[in-house]
């Protein structure tokens, strides 16, 4: 099997940090994709998705590091259309959004809830990768474009609990079945 573009090899899974980390509630700061620490971080981030159960997504915040860095790979999620592969982007920003709709989410660092959240169903990330530092632009829809701005609303300070209107969207998780 090869490893898709962005992707890098080896990392040690981390913990994920949980609310209210203050970590997670603070704007991550910019990086140097080609960096080795960056590197490094990456492949840390994807082997923690990797040993993360039903997690489509995680973002630098969520193991530690205040920086602009996100994984993702939401291809075996049930409502996914698009597929950009297994892929770590840096210093990643929204672009385009359209198609606002409600769908549920959950969250690594909020286990046992999930909720609606209002997002939109088709966008247009642009990026670098890790170690080449080479642009990329993802376009992505559906449950894949959910999961990319699940983890931007992470490198921003926000969890998916800052989205929701009130309590009573709110929802117990009976299994694991993250953003």
């Amino acid at each position: 099997m090869t490893r898709p573009t962005g992707a890098p090899a080896g990392g040690v899974a981390r913990a994920v940090l949980g609310a209210p980390h203050p970590l997670l509630s603070a704007v991550a700061e910019p990086v140097e994709p080609t960096a080795p620490e960056v590197v490094a971080a990456a492949a840390d981030l994807l082997a923690t998705l990797r040993r993360t159960p039903a997690t489509s997504g995680l973002a630098a915040p969520q193991i530690g590091l205040s920086w602009r860095l996100i994984a993702f790979d939401a291809g075996s999620h049930r409502r996914s259309r698009s597929w950009a592969g297994e892929l770590v982007v840096a210093n990643p920003r929204l672009a385009g959004a359209a198609a606002w709709e409600d769908g549920r989410e959950g969250c690594a660092s909020v286990p046992g809830l999930t909720a609606d959240v209002r997002r939109a169903g088709r966008i247009t990330v642009h990026g670098h990768l890790p170690g080449t530092g080479e642009a990329v632009t993802i376009e992505a829809d559906a449950f894949e474009a959910r999961c990319i701005q699940h983890q931007l609303d992470h490198l921003d300070g926000l969890l998916f609990l800052d989205r929701v209107p009130g309590a009573l969207s709110l929802h117990r998780r009976l299994h694991t079945c993250g953003a």
